[in-house]
């Protein structure tokens, strides 16, 4: 990895409105330019830095909390170690804004999340200070302790090459995610493998800690010191000669001794070296302990447990109740979000409703999330009832096979968790819940593409992941009211696990029914018959499966402005397919189209095996329609759709590429 040491040029500082109010901030393109800093310039920088963060994200949205409680972090490890050849790695990635302000991207921060703009994640493709590219939680360590163990490598292979820091910072909510666990067991048993592996805890809820003060601040400096790790080398040297059973107490003492004084036993039984807590918005106190960590000769791994407050500095953010954690645009002097205009409410918002409404006659229905209670609409159900409710923490492989268990006595799940996230979960939903056909419903938030969050968020692989497991049921709303009838069947559907995939944002405006009703099982339905002259076989069948139906209907129409023949299908199932619709559509037209927002392999590919295998294959001109195999960049969802392909037009494209050059509209009427 190669440092880019580049200057802003005079013609981009023009893109950075606050050119000219931060005079410290100005001096600074990269992290070398803040290494010689004073104390006192490190506190202004921090200040600043935290006025551009807040001023770039009002005119983008994002991840503001996160990013105002790690500035003082942010500035400390950057002033101290010497990145990019140091590795700092930040767990999931949203509080990685002023990161990328100090990393030579200040002039394109707001441009974040935006069309062509900078990601709202740390990635690799933008900058050699990001090593690691993030967006979903918990890899921090495993990927530091990679680098690490990398490093240590290329040192004993060469004595002259200098083995790099590798700092991953983690938040108290990410670390609860077993991974983070499994890659510190591991870490501890690496021997000089992670000698220069520093995790730095960012508490920001006092989950695990106890009150920062002086005495702590004071302990915590002492235990990071230089001459005291040097004691502590010496120290473990000696009772090597001691006999084992005295080694073993030595040992024993001195860890229980700072554990006592830390609340750190946990992490010294994992085999880290823990120091803290620290008060992570005291520079002053942030400065010397990481300096004293980088210039240890030997160490680790070692723990660093940071307290910070989420929102720090900005007023508004402080007193929500979430920190701001994801904001809209907004004004910067009052703190009031942008809001859209009112309109129909979201895929989210509907699932809600009707789980609600299903379990006040259900006393057997439980809600289970993975730390997402407000995104998967399982707030509402939380508050009416509280007891039906568990929010698992970032732990998807638990709270599936936790989903599994409470299935096993009786009572009726929803695990309610995004698709991009539930990937995580595979091996838990095929071997806890698939292979043992276990009544699991699986509510499936943010199915297809999602703008802003780009391909890290995407959740473009579920059908393809799910279809192909036995005793599984996949279905797929066309609009907001087929979401009801889909909550609806989930919880009646007692036979087997059951899922439903809807995507992000708002519904087409359609008025909902009092209460959802149960499908059959495998049924679709026809949604556009047009009339037929003599009734032979022609014309064009799209079959749609989820919210790509108002594009086929678009299309349709275009097709049937030049004379074609088309029916329209909601498939409503990915699996069991409605096989008697599907040969229905292949007998009768000549062309038959399949549409899914998800990426080949997934519905589309059930239909074609059945078409094979019941030799309508041969009768039909079969062309489906999918996501391209490629990761499709964050962008306005209608940006996104247009680049995979999935719009009106590309149906038509692709019907009349089917139909063949020079097909005349009178060949394929009826």
């Amino acid at each position: 990895m190669t440092k880019d040491t580049s200057s802003p040029s005079s013609a981009t500082e023009t893109n950075i409105p606050t050119m000219g109010r931060f005079p410290v901030l100005d001096r600074v393109n990269y992290p070398a330019d803040l290494r010689n800093f004073s104390p006192e310039q490190l506190n202004q920088l921090a200040d600043e830095l935290r006025a551009e963060t807040i001023d770039a994200v009002s005119t983008t949205g994002g991840h503001l909390g996160a990013s105002l409680g790690v500035i003082e972090l942010t500035v400390a490890l950057h002033a101290v170690f010497d990145t990019p050849d140091d590795r700092v790695i930040w767990d999931v990635g949203h509080q990685a804004y002023p990161h990328k302000i100090l990393t030579g991207r200040r002039d394109r921060i707001r441009t974040l999340r935006q069309p062509g703009g900078l990601s709202g994640f740390t990635r690799r493709s933008e900058s050699p200070y990001d090593p690691f590219g993030a967006a979903h939680s918990s890899t921090s360590i495993s990927a530091g302790l990679g680098m690490a163990t990398a490093h240590h490598l290329l040192a004993k292979k060469n004595p002259a090459y200098r083995e790099r820091n590798v700092v991953a910072v983690i938040g108290d909510g990410s670390i609860s995610a077993g991974m983070a666990y499994e890659a510190m067991n591991n870490a501890g048993a690496a021997d000089g493998a992670a000698s220069r592996l520093i995790v730095i805890l960012n508490d920001n809820d006092m989950s695990i800690a106890p009150p920062v003060g002086a005495m702590s601040n004071y302990l915590s400096k002492l235990m990071s010191s230089r001459k005291f790790l040097g004691l502590r080398d010496l120290a473990g040297k000696m009772v090597k000669h001691l006999p084992s059973r005295l080694e073993r107490t030595a040992k024993r003492a001195e860890e229980l001794t700072r554990g006592i004084i830390t609340g750190g036993t946990l992490f010294e039984e994992l085999g880290f070296y823990y120091i803290g807590p620290v008060d992570g918005h005291d520079m002053n106190q942030l400065v010397p302990i990481l300096r004293n960590l980088r210039d240890a000769e030997t160490h680790g791994p070692i723990l660093l447990h940071v307290i910070t407050e989420k929102g720090r500095g900005y007023k508004p953010a402080e007193s929500a109740g979430d920190k701001y954690h994801a904001v809209t645009k907004f004004n910067v002097v009052t703190g009031e979000q942008s809001k859209a205009p009112a309109g129909p409410p979201s895929y989210t918002a509907v699932f809600a409703r009707e789980l609600v409404a299903r379990a006040a006659t259900d006393e057997k229905i439980v809600a289970i999330t993975a730390a997402m209670p407000s995104g998967t609409g399982l707030d509402k159900f939380a508050k009416s009832y509280p007891d039906r409710f568990f929010d698992v923490g970032i732990a998807e492989q638990h709270a599936v096979t936790f989903a599994a268990g409470m299935a096993t006595e009786g009572f009726r799940p929803f695990c309610a968790i995004y698709s991009t996230f539930l990937q995580r979960a595979y091996d838990q939903v095929m071997h806890d819940v698939a292979l043992q056909n276990l009544p699991v419903r699986f509510a499936i938030d943010r199915a297809g593409l999602v703008g802003a969050d780009g391909a890290t968020h995407a959740g473009s692989f579920d059908l393809n992941y799910l279809c192909c497991l036995p005793n599984l049921v996949v279905m797929a709303p066309s609009d907001e009211v087929e979401l009801t009838h889909m909550t609806a069947t989930a919880a009646a559907h007692d036979s087997g696990p059951i899922a439903f995939r809807y995507p992000r944002g708002a519904g087409t405006g359609l008025a909902l029914p009092e209460q959802g009703e149960v499908l059959e099982i495998g049924r679709g339905r026809i949604v556009r018959q047009p009339n037929r002259n003599g009734g032979g076989k022609g014309g064009i069948a799209i079959l749609s499966l989820g919210t790509r139906l108002g594009e086929s209907l678009k299309a349709a129409e275009q097709l049937s402005a030049q004379g074609f023949v088309v029916t329209v299908a909601d498939a409503r199932f990915a699996k069991p397919i409605d096989t008697a619709l599907v040969e229905q559509l292949a007998r009768q037209h000549d062309v038959l189209i399949t549409i899914e927002e998800g990426a080949v392999g997934g519905f589309g590919a059930q239909v074609v095996q059945h078409l094979a295998n019941t030799g309508l294959l041969d009768q039909v001109r079969f062309r489906p329609m999918a996501m391209p195999d490629l990761y499709i960049d964050h962008n306005t969802p209608d940006a996104q759709h247009e680049q995979a392909g999935l719009t009106a037009r590309h149906i038509v494209a692709t019907a009349m590429t089917a139909l063949g050059a020079g097909c005349s509209a009178a060949q394929q009427t009826a």
